[in-house]
């Protein structure tokens, strides 16, 4: 098969997909459009918004459409890491105990950890392995984790009674963290009609599990030119105060700026992005259209920041706004010639 003859697949499999989620979510095109990157590029998404929005239905939607293992996961102050890990458990076969190991919930293709920041840190934690190395380590032995695997974690606003803020460690972990924003009203009378008429959408899965891996195996294999790997890593030293790429909102309203993972993120979502819009090649474009997602939840402000009320998309914007796509010296010999 060609490189366009594959592109061509890569293109109408995402869009299968992106329309099968659709029959059941209003509105939040562009909510969807990032899972889905996220899901191709193998990273996990952290969920955002306050109660009502659709977010836990968004995922249950996604996993329906795949022919996927699924399980949720209800985070409350009460949950145990065992309860998600799993645990070791006493048997007796042949009159003899024997210990073996009884999967949790993590267990599956697609986990929905449902309002993660209900949890106390130490259950949060439990899922830092699995998200990392996609492996679950219990009593010294090491338990592979299906594939794919993917979290998408959904939280309420961290200003909200009852909830724990995720440690800067786990949010270093998701991909993309995404906002979903309440609907306009022309969308909460779609809701309306889909949801309270005769009858119910219903979604088929599309897709196997061997189409994502393969998907995901051929956007890794899309080449990226140095100069927009470059831009890459410039887009995300200029979101640290204390570089020579620093920008003045960075120096003066940021503690730390994102980490390499960043970088990783932007480049892996680009070449999806270049992808499903039937290129080979990654452009600048494509780095800046996955920038917020990427970078939103790595940024951690300082106490003037917080005090303004400055809040990192700001700093994101400022960051896609004022650095240039290539560097000075080479502008300058571009416009030398």
């Amino acid at each position: 098969m060609s490189i366009e003859e594959k592109i061509t697949r890569f293109r109408k499999d995402f869009e299968r997909l992106q329309a099968e989620v659709h029959k059941a979510i209003v509105g939040h095109e562009e909510v969807v459009e990032f899972v889905l990157l996220a899901l191709i590029s193998n990273g996990h998404i952290l969920l955002e918004g306050v109660p009502g929005l659709g977010k836990t239905y968004l995922v249950k939607s996604l996993s329906e459409s795949l022919n996927l293992g699924f399980s949720r996961i209800q985070f409350t102050p009460d949950l145990m890491p065992a309860d998600i890990i799993g645990t070791t458990v006493v048997n007796e076969e042949n009159n003899r105990k024997v210990f073996s190991f009884q999967k949790g919930a993590v267990f599956s293709n697609i986990i929905l950890a449902d309002e993660i920041n209900r949890a106390t840190p130490k259950t949060q934690s439990a899922l830092l392995e699995a998200m990392q190395e996609r492996t679950v380590t219990l009593s010294g032995t090491r338990h592979e984790l299906p594939a794919p695997f993917i979290v998408l974690a959904t939280q309420n606003p961290i200003e909200m009674e009852g909830t724990y803020p995720l440690p800067e460690a786990q949010l270093d972990r998701f991909f993309f963290k995404l906002i979903v924003r309440s609907p306009e009203m022309k969308g909460l009378i779609e809701i309306i009609d889909r949801t309270t008429g005769e009858s119910v959408p219903e979604i088929s899965a599309v897709l196997s599990g061997e189409d994502i891996l393969e998907m995901q195996s051929f956007a890794r294999s899309v080449p990226v030119p140095d100069h927009v790997k470059e831009y890459a890593v410039r887009l995300v030293l200029a979101t640290h105060p204390e570089t020579d790429h620093s920008l003045e909102m960075s120096k003066k309203y940021v503690r730390y700026g994102s980490s390499p993972r960043g970088c990783q993120a932007l480049i892996s979502a680009a070449k999806v992005n270049a992808v499903k819009s039937g290129r080979s090649n990654v452009s600048f474009g494509d780095v800046r259209r996955v920038v917020t997602p990427a970078l939103r939840h790595r940024i951690i402000l300082n106490f003037e920041g917080e005090a303004e009320g400055i809040v990192p998309d700001e700093i994101v914007s400022s960051v896609v706004r004022e650095v240039p796509e290539l560097p000075q010296r080479v502008e300058q010999i571009i416009s030398d010639r």
